[in-house]
């Protein structure tokens, strides 16, 4: 009992910081979210995350719909290796980021966009057309569920549960402070945020790619 409760509470906590870390960086989403909740207010983040939820749901169960078949043709170490490698360069494309955060005008940025569509549209829009959204649910994404079903399909439920309350309490702190007229975070702090969450992510990658014990023979 024990065992599972950690093992739960590791996917919850590996869920919500891969989407913290996500979310931190300036994104069509995150930008989308500024522009309309300057004129909508603060619920706007709830609606933004309603849309990119069902985008999301939708990615992890045609995952898991082809998790067994890919787990019975042994693929989990080529799994484990395109993911891991996968959290790397995410990893290192956010700390590249937040040197680009420390000078780059959020409010400014999201202020040029011209959205027409509602909040709910622009959550699903951002999401679904966003390529390196997709990219990562095709490498990194789709390795740590595969892994987090071997531990049980509630390992996986943890694990997204973690990652949406990441993204929901992201946007609603986004929308509320915009709306407000303030900012949400300083330059510094952003970038600060920002080389912590790409450094975890490097590291989880290396932890990734070594904790399958097949892996040594691939190298």
């Amino acid at each position: 009992m024990l065992t599972d409760t950690i093992t739960l509470a590791q996917a919850f906590i590996l869920g919500f910081t891969i989407g913290v870390s996500a979310a931190l960086v300036p994104g069509p989403m995150m930008l989308a979210t500024i522009s309309i909740s300057i004129k909508k207010g603060w619920k706007t983040g709830l609606y933004v995350f309603g849309g990119h939820s069902l985008v999301e749901i939708t990615i992890v169960l045609l995952i898991l719909a082809g998790a067994s078949s890919l787990i019975m043709k042994d693929m989990l170490s080529h799994i484990a290796i395109i993911g891991g490698l996968s959290m790397i360069l995410f990893g290192a494309i956010i700390i590249r980021k937040a040197k680009e955060a420390q000078t780059m005008d959020i409010t400014a940025s999201a202020g040029k966009l011209d959205i027409s569509s509602g909040p709910i549209s622009a959550g699903i829009l951002t999401s679904a057309l966003n390529p390196t959204y997709l990219f990562w649910w095709l490498t990194a994404g789709s390795a740590i569920i595969m892994q987090q079903y071997l531990a049980g399909v509630l390992a996986v439920v943890a694990f997204i549960i973690g990652h949406w309350v990441a993204d929901l309490g992201f946007l609603v702190s986004v929308s509320s402070s915009f709306s407000r007229g303030k900012g949400f975070l300083s330059r510094r702090t952003h970038k600060r945020l920002l080389y912590t969450c790409g450094a975890f992510l490097i590291a989880m990658g290396f932890f990734f790619i070594i904790s399958y014990n097949n892996v040594a023979a691939m190298i």
